[in-house]
């Protein structure tokens, strides 16, 4: 098994008689993420969020998930990140990550009004508001990022290269980086599209890629208001994505000038908000 999938055995039915065979399913296990204060002593953590999430680059899922919601603006906030708790597998999967701030970054965990619990379908539910996107300061983008229309198209098609566990299991899913030529950079891969995400953005952090103001991001499934505004926080200009956009995540694009593309299928998409970055 690796961390993405698990082969289990199930019953086949179809026109022709049952069979009982094999298959691959997406994992999904608990991971909870600590965080803590330079001015309190390891045993003051806080839980911060509780998430349904596939395993693997858990790090950079926290860290992404610090970045979006604007506790920290990078790598560079963060004193040291471990993995912790109880060993689940024989791969040494660990279902806690810690996250201690440096000396920089004003914040004190014990002012934590909210215990984040967020499922693999729907992220932090009913958590977030346009209101509080405007309390953070977040400014307009104004990133010159262009990309021409049989780039975009194309995109799909890149994307599902890097798909090596929903080729097998048909259950994740997937966000991309990618440049101005189209090109895939860094791809992720986890049950919940919100993890996916914050994989993505916790990757371009340890990059020291934030703000990713020369990058785009494809999601394989749906925008909804919660990758709209993680988008925003990244910095990131453009965000493609396979399925529709939902009237909220529509109006924050239009305020922070987002470009939104969706329905991007087969050699066709809809520009929601931001047409200036597609040429055509």
């Amino acid at each position: 098994m690796s961390d993405l999938n698990k082969k289990i055995s199930i019953q086949k039915i179809s026109d022709s008689p049952s069979i009982n065979t094999e298959d691959y399913v997406a994992v999904e296990e608990p991971l909870e993420i600590q965080i803590c204060s330079p001015k309190k002593d390891l045993s003051a953590a806080k839980s911060l969020s509780i998430t349904m999430r596939t395993p693997g680059n858990d790090h950079e899922l926290a860290i992404g998930f610090l970045c979006s919601e604007s506790i920290i603006s990078g790598y560079k906030d963060i004193d040291s990140i471990t993995s912790i708790g109880e060993i689940q597998n024989k791969d040494g999967l660990q279902n806690i990550v810690r996250v201690t701030l440096n000396q920089s970054v004003d914040f004190d965990p014990s002012d934590l009004e909210r215990h984040f619990y967020t499922t693999s379908s729907c992220g932090v539910c009913g958590k977030t508001s346009i209101e509080a996107i405007r309390a953070k300061g977040i400014k307009v983008n104004s990133s010159k990022f262009s990309i021409k229309k049989e780039k975009i198209i194309d995109l799909p098609k890149n994307l599902k290269k890097q798909q090596e566990s929903f080729l097998k299991t048909g259950g994740l899913h997937a966000a991309g980086i990618f440049n101005s030529d189209g090109e895939i950079l860094l791809a992720r891969e986890d049950v919940g599209r919100h993890n996916a995400v914050d994989k993505i953005i916790g990757a371009m952090a340890l990059n020291n890629d934030l703000p990713g103001k020369n990058r785009g991001l494809i999601v394989s499934g749906r925008t909804s208001f919660e990758l709209m505004q993680k988008t925003i926080v990244a910095g990131i200009p453009i965000i493609v994505a396979i399925s529709a956009p939902s009237s909220l995540a529509i109006s924050l694009a239009e305020e922070y000038d987002i470009t939104l593309v969706g329905f991007l299928r087969g050699g066709n998409f809809n520009i929601y908000s931001g047409s200036q970055r597609v040429s055509r």
